[in-house]
């Protein structure tokens, strides 16, 4: 269970990258399409968005938030069987940067300022998820960076 938690956590550090990519391929197609000449309106957006070039990129952020949700989920339930210091804690950190990511994401559509956290949270769901993985420790049959230098 201790790898499981390790892939879990990795995972969600390593889609937070895809979703900034994702969304960056967005804005940037969606300047690219506005310099060609075309409007972004609301009624442009319901009948021709999918003429944007990198409209992908919105499609492959909202999914992604989907399953980086279910996997924080699937990492606060893996880290009771983990069977280290700290897994459901920081099972928990991830899970709480993750739910509050949805917040600032929710509430930056009536209040646009909010994306600015969002942005910044990802920052810190990212880095979360990171130290969560990092804390499972050397696998059983594995060695550490520490162990592999101490043998040269």
């Amino acid at each position: 269970m201790r790898a499981t938690y390790r892939v879990l956590a990795h995972s969600i550090a390593g889609l937070v990258a895809v979703q900034a990519a994702a969304i960056a391929l967005w804005v940037f197609g969606l300047f690219k399409w506005v310099d060609d000449g075309n409007s972004f309106t609301p009624q442009v957006a319901d009948d021709r968005a999918e003429g944007v070039t990198g409209s992908v990129g919105i499609a492959i952020h909202s999914f992604g938030a989907i399953v980086i949700a279910l996997l924080a989920i699937a990492l606060v339930i893996v880290s009771f069987f983990a069977k280290f210091d700290g897994a459901a804690k920081w099972a928990g950190f991830v899970f709480l940067a993750v739910l509050l990511q949805w917040v600032f994401a929710i509430v930056a559509f009536e209040a646009p300022v909010a994306g600015v956290l969002h942005g910044l949270n990802a920052i810190v769901v990212f880095s979360v998820a990171l130290q969560a993985g990092r804390r499972v420790g050397a696998l059983p049959g594995t060695t550490t960076p520490t162990e592999v230098a101490a043998t040269r």
